[in-house]
């Protein structure tokens, strides 16, 4: 739980503020601030508890609270959120049978207007069928839900290995200096699980230095970029030939790689 100040991680992109609220266990929610309309956002609500108290911490009002997937550890502290005022709740129409109620249900595909900063609504199914993530080109900011991890992807839950390898394609064509904002620290194993796909990537392995640094300091992994991601994520890597011979699949198609890549992520 978030219990001061000075235990917020804020990152500044424009005129945004973002800050990563832990929750859970390993989840993250994100506060973000719009300093040009004072609108507040929440990116999934996992927990109510130390996102108000990130709230208060900051002297920051809520306004509207944006869903990517209707798992509970996304959507739990929502109801209790909604009880902080006049909150606009946002997620999939196609998935609103699974979410809760929502007032502004989106159409994925759709631009939708936050405080008068274009927000694209990216269909992205495999974890979830319905999932969905919310770019804002201006400043260059995405946040992926359970869809894209750093050096990692989401479990294949509902939708398949090609709807997630073409999620995964939708979001690397992304500029690579989008900043992405992921729902979960997994970084760790993620890491672990990266070397034995990719061993002579040395981004990669300057990565994990990075990474390990981090964790030991006590700090977060979040937020990535996609040009990162693109240089060290296996998963995202699943086209390039020397991961795909590494996997025992040469001259296979890039989501046959990416299957057993997920297949052996699961399996570990």
């Amino acid at each position: 739980m978030v219990s001061a100040l000075t235990a917020l991680e804020t990152t500044e992109a424009g005129s945004l503020k973002i800050v990563s609220v832990p929750c859970l266990n390993d989840n993250f929610a994100y506060l973000v601030r719009d300093d040009v309309s004072g609108n507040v956002a929440v990116i999934d609500a996992p927990e109510a508890e130390p996102i108000e108290a990130a709230l208060h911490a900051l002297g920051w009002t809520l306004t509207h609270i944006f869903i990517t997937h209707h798992h509970n550890d996304h959507i739990d502290g929502v109801e209790r959120l909604r009880e902080l005022g006049d909150i606009t709740v946002i997620g999939s129409g196609a998935d609103a049978n699974r979410l809760p109620i929502l007032t502004h249900a989106i159409t994925p595909g759709d631009t939708w207007s936050w405080g008068g900063r274009q927000v694209r609504v990216i269909d992205t199914p495999g974890h979830t069928v319905g999932h969905i993530v919310y770019h804002l080109p201006e400043p260059g900011v995405l946040f992926s839900g359970d869809t894209m991890f750093a050096m990692g992807c989401g479990r294949l839950f509902e939708g398949t290995a090609q709807q997630m390898w073409s999620s995964l394609c939708t979001l690397s064509s992304l500029p690579d200096d989008t900043i992405v904002f992921f729902g979960h620290e997994y970084t760790a194993s993620n890491a672990d699980f990266a070397l034995t796909v990719d061993p002579q990537n040395a981004a990669l392995h300057a990565r994990v230095k990075d990474v390990i640094a981090t964790l030991n300091s006590g700090g977060r992994t979040t937020p990535t970029t996609i040009g990162l991601e693109r240089q060290t994520n296996p998963f995202l890597r699943a086209a390039a030939p020397e991961v795909a011979a590494l996997v025992g699949l040469p001259d296979a198609d890039a989501e046959i790689v990416f299957a057993e890549i997920r297949r052996r992520k699961d399996a570990g």
